[in-house]
């Protein structure tokens, strides 16, 4: 949905939405927290502060229901989705998403 003229000011510019949802070992779908999501989140937390990135707001969630996917994120108000399985993939995500407003292709995730 569009943002209406008469909106408040956004409190973030940036808000990314990180997994953090852990399931039983062996369950068929998985978990984004048993591929790490939690230390990925707080490496992203550290380095947006690294690259001074303002108005951002990097938070856990719950079940993004895309386990088999994961980890993954996604960025809002954007609404782009994103695996990250690395700290270099979260580098990319906030240096060309964030900061340069691009799109990384080579880790977003199918819409479907």
């Amino acid at each position: 949905m569009p943002r209406l003229p008469d909106d408040p000011q956004l409190f973030f510019d940036v808000h990314v939405f990180v997994c953090c949802n852990r399931r039983p070992d062996g369950h068929k779908r998985g978990s984004c927290a048993a591929r790490a999501s939690e230390q990925l989140r707080d490496y992203m937390k550290v380095r947006a502060k690294e690259l001074a990135i303002r108005r951002i707001r990097i938070n856990a969630a719950g079940c993004l229901d895309r386990c088999e996917l994961g980890p993954c994120a996604v960025i809002y108000p954007d609404g782009v989705w994103y695996r990250l399985e690395s700290t270099q993939d979260v580098d990319a995500v906030l240096e060309r998403h964030v900061l340069a407003g691009e799109r990384v292709t080579d880790l977003m995730l199918p819409p479907e």
